[in-house]
């Protein structure tokens, strides 16, 4: 039988454990109770409460606007729903670089407000002190590597990142120093998959991808882009499972045309 199932709640040992049976990680962002509960229920190991919600729940074009307040809200609500799911919380930008005890402190409130099981942050060698200081307090860190949104405006574009030899090399050693700094997982997004599974091989934390090929530990992906919510965004790494944008808009045409033929309410449906 699989770990996921014999697991009564998914640890970041869980996930160790995993990698070692090499038993895939499936993982999803969710923003609120009510999808964070279907999510949970259908089977999930990991959520993430992302500051993607920056772009699909607040509608910024990048995920720079958002405040720690904010990620803590809907880690909070996150929470309430989760039953077994590890949930992993973004700190945003802003709140853990170039000062360590900034950090701490932004990772503090989050656990302690939220009840959440883990941060997450972007960067390698440049976030290291942050690293060591949110670890030094007993709070589990998940590595971000490869493309990184926080740092947009640095690399002036989305696309994939570690093609050339010198980048790649860097992130490999980033990808061995979160580890050895104690980091518990990492992701990799949007980077050539040859590279990613290299990382994953390399290092004995999970290695969960995004845009980083099969031969990595497990996926996350955006719950709206996969679900079908969000219709401008297509890169060649989503897959869409449903088509919900079409759905919604046709439940709603539906419900506007009954009440103004006033077909809703019927005698069935009033007191």
């Amino acid at each position: 039988m699989s770990i996921h199932k014999t697991a009564r709640k998914i640890t970041t040992h869980v996930l160790q454990a995993m990698k070692a049976k090499n038993e895939k990680i499936a993982m999803l962002t969710a923003y609120d109770y009510s999808i964070a509960k279907l999510v949970d229920q259908a089977g999930i190991d990991v959520i993430l409460v992302g500051d993607s919600a920056a772009n699909v729940m607040a509608g910024y074009d990048t995920t720079l606007p958002l405040t720690l307040d904010e990620i803590i809200y809907h880690a909070k609500s996150v929470m309430r729903a989760v039953e077994k799911a590890l949930v992993v919380v973004d700190l945003p930008f802003g709140t853990y670089q170039g000062n360590s005890k900034h950090a701490l402190d932004s990772a503090i409130r989050i656990m302690k407000e939220t009840g959440a099981h883990a941060v997450k942050l972007e960067g390698g060698a440049e976030v290291k002190e942050s690293v060591i200081r949110i670890l030094s307090a007993g709070i589990p860190v998940m590595g971000h590597l490869g493309l990184m949104p926080q740092s947009i405006h640095k690399f002036g574009t989305y696309v994939v990142r570690a093609k050339e030899e010198e980048e790649a090399n860097q992130l490999k050693k980033d990808a061995k120093l979160l580890e050895e700094l104690g980091c518990f997982a990492l992701v990799l997004e949007k980077i050539p998959a040859k590279l990613a599974e290299e990382v994953s091989q390399s290092i004995k934390i999970p290695v969960i991808g995004i845009g980083a090929g099969g031969g990595v530990d497990g996926q996350v992906l955006v719950i709206h882009d996969m679900l079908g919510l969000t219709q401008e965004f297509s890169p060649r790494f989503l897959r869409r499972y449903h088509d919900l944008a079409s759905e919604i808009k046709g439940a709603v045409s539906a419900y506007v045309k009954d009440v103004r033929s006033q077909d809703f309410p019927n005698e069935k449906e009033q007191y």
